[in-house]
């Protein structure tokens, strides 16, 4: 008897619409997780609730507005739907036609925040009588506001289920040889020798949040702690965001001297992990560079994060400080070899 094999892809989320009330929900729904804000439920709520959700919805609401278009709607979730069926029709090749006896896939895509959910996606899996379950989150490097995040949320799920089947987390992928070979690629079709400085942009992350994943006292204790990955520091997202930059790098035969590593989307004032991709372009262009091409490889779909953040907010910065081009690297979205990246990861699962 085929066994049924269940994968369940989680990214982060996105508000169902970019009107400002659904951009509310949003917010609260993602900023209001004690693994994103990392501080007492009480004032989580008051903070979120009471300020940052009604005056940030708006600003962001208009953001969205930007990113969102007829075609696609949220790229987030355009891009991760594609991937759902491609991995789909890869994963069976042909085996519910064919009648094959070997094991069968249902993918189901989830979202952290919003929709759709991780509870629906379970549940679809569930009713289906899946014999395993592969939790496979959207995120090449660990961090508790992200992976950490989505594992607690589905345990917190399982949890209440009376008949539990095998599930396997897939924790990381940072410096899988052929995810950073199409980052790679993609990078090198704009051609590196056209541009007088590359960055790897990774998402920001509150220092604090690295400290509180330090078992070993190692983090920030002494200068470039994250730059080699160790016992200590091998679940750190900083230290596994310089270990994706090292794959890069490699493959793209690059000197020190030609890159930078940064961290961009810091939200309030607490120190984030550094150095800040707004300062690091300041320094280039004092510096008299004009044309940056920009790898952001924490995100596996372009998004707010890449397409607004980096290709329009970054890019005006950067011209008024007397630079001109500000390039950004696209990234996985929908690439047929990243599907057989997906799913070559679920099969070592299996």
């Amino acid at each position: 008897m085929a066994r049924k094999i269940g994968v369940l892809l989680v990214n982060l989320g996105t508000p169902d619409s970019p009107g400002r009330s659904d951009v509310w929900k949003y917010l609260n729904e993602f900023l209001t997780d004690g693994r994103v804000i990392d501080i007492p439920w009480i004032p989580r709520q008051i903070l979120v609730r009471g300020f940052i959700g009604p005056f940030r919805s708006g600003s962001s609401s208009k953001i969205y507005k930007e990113l969102w278009s007829d075609e696609m709607g949220s790229p987030l979730l355009y891009y991760g739907k594609k991937v759902r069926e491609m991995v789909d029709e890869q994963l069976n090749g042909g085996a519910h036609q064919a009648g094959h006896e070997r094991d069968d896939f249902k993918v189901e895509l989830a979202m952290r925040y919003q929709s759709p959910s991780i509870e629906n996606g379970l549940e679809a899996l569930k009713n289906w009588k899946a014999d395993k379950i592969i939790v496979f989150p959207m995120f090449p490097q660990y961090a508790s506001a992200s992976t950490g995040s989505v594992h607690q949320k589905v345990m917190e799920l399982v949890s209440k289920w009376w008949e539990i089947p095998d599930i396997a987390f897939i924790n990381s992928y940072y410096d899988n040889a052929e995810m950073v070979r199409i980052f790679a690629d993609n990078g090198r079709e704009h051609g590196l020798e056209n541009y007088d400085h590359i960055l790897f942009s990774y998402h920001g992350l509150p220092q604090r949040q690295l400290k509180k994943a330090d078992d070993d006292n190692h983090c920030l204790k002494k200068e470039n702690c994250c730059l080699e990955i160790s016992d200590s520091n091998k679940w750190c997202y900083s230290a596994q965001c310089h270990g994706t930059t090292k794959a890069l790098v490699a493959d793209l035969g690059l000197k020190e001297e030609d890159y930078t590593v940064c961290f961009q989307s810091r939200l309030g004032r607490d120190p984030w992990v550094q150095p800040y991709t707004s300062d690091v372009i300041e320094e280039l262009a004092k510096a008299g560079k004009k044309n940056i091409l920009c790898f952001c490889p924490a995100f596996v779909a372009d998004c707010l994060e890449t397409t607004i953040e980096v290709s329009v907010e970054y890019q005006e910065e950067f011209e008024e400080m007397g630079g001109e081009k500000m390039q950004l690297v696209k990234s996985l979205n929908d690439d047929p070899a990243w599907i057989d990246v997906i799913c070559q990861m679920v099969k070592e699962q299996v």
